[in-house]
């Protein structure tokens, strides 16, 4: 048993955490108790921009995320596991439909309690701008860890999924999941924010020339990042033997993000001996999600997720 789990046997009481009601469909939960670390003079609203002409296909962005947030999908028959999912954009925006709540939905009713992350991006006028998604990350596992009793949920089956720039952010957090990149601000900080299990969907990994998506690298570390940023926030350089188990799914005509990237994940975790599967499939380009997967054979992908989520045990 973890940490995080003797903690809530032994009936731990997470501060303002003790008295949560619960989990209703839709919910909206802050990350924060106030305002977000080095988000604090921030005042702008989020803005959502619809980009289809199609009102029965939905294509929403968030931009502007000050006040980040868990959205609460919930299984008719919960199985106990949690999936914390994150879209991309490239750090410059987020993708709420197609990576986000089609994925939420169909996870949802395979029995996983599913949680939509929205983050703050980088390059919003945040302090500390490059760390934001970490802490947004590390944050979330913490708060779904903390409030794992209230909810009925098991705090040592708690994934993550990151499609991806999210992909980085999770490829980050399985890395560095105990750096201190945010100071504490209550109870729930004080557990771990490792998760049980990632799951890394065509996801930008190295911050290298050649290798990196540009745009990500841009939002994220500026136009001329020097050589000792591009290192810090290349996950594949932070892999140890504590990353969790992970998933990865790309298409090799990925013409966007490299598959070279994943590639080089996969390869870390196998030097660090973590468990890892990487799967890559020759057709879906890039941002395929669910939504761009017809006729394919990467259609299969959220089945292969949910086979090896039960194959490392995290589905009862």
């Amino acid at each position: 048993m973890s940490l995080a789990a003797s903690l809530l046997v032994a009936g731990l009481t997470f501060g303002s955490f003790a008295a949560a009601a619960p989990l209703t469909e839709g919910q909206q939960i802050p990350l924060w108790p106030g305002a977000a670390p080095g988000s604090e003079t921030l005042t702008t609203e989020a803005r959502i921009t619809e980009r289809s002409k199609n009102p029965y296909e939905p294509d929403r962005i968030i931009q502007g995320v000050v006040k980040p947030n868990l959205i609460a999908y919930l299984p008719a028959a919960p199985n106990g596991t949690t999936l914390i999912v994150a879209s991309g954009g490239a750090y410059l925006r987020e993708v709420l439909d197609k990576e986000a709540v089609e994925i939420a939905k169909l996870y949802a009713a395979k029995g996983i309690t599913v949680f939509v992350l929205t983050y703050r991006l980088p390059g919003e006028g945040h302090a500390n701008g490059r760390d934001v998604p970490l802490q947004d990350a590390q944050r979330a596992a913490r708060l779904v860890r903390a409030h794992a009793r209230e909810w009925n949920l098991d705090p040592d089956r708690i994934g993550f999924l990151g499609f991806s720039a999210a992909g980085h952010m999770a490829s980050m957090l399985g890395a560095k999941f105990a750096a201190p990149v945010y100071a504490p601000v209550d109870d729930a900080d004080k557990l771990s924010a490792r998760p049980d299990f990632l799951m890394l969907l065509y996801p930008v990994v190295s911050m290298e020339d050649g290798i990196t998506h540009p745009d990500t690298r841009t939002a994220l570390l500026g136009a001329t990042p020097d050589k000792a940023a591009i290192e810090a926030y290349s996950s594949d350089l932070h892999v140890t033997k504590d990353t969790p188990p992970t998933l990865l799914i790309l298409a090799d005509d990925d013409q966007d993000v490299p598959p070279e990237n994943a590639i080089r994940y996969y390869r870390a975790l196998k030097r660090a001996g973590v468990p890892a599967e990487l799967h890559v499939f020759a057709q879906g380009k890039h941002g395929f999600s669910v939504k761009f997967t017809k006729g394919l054979p990467v259609a299969v992908w959220p089945e292969t997720g949910l086979a090896w989520i039960k194959a490392i045990k995290m589905v009862p």
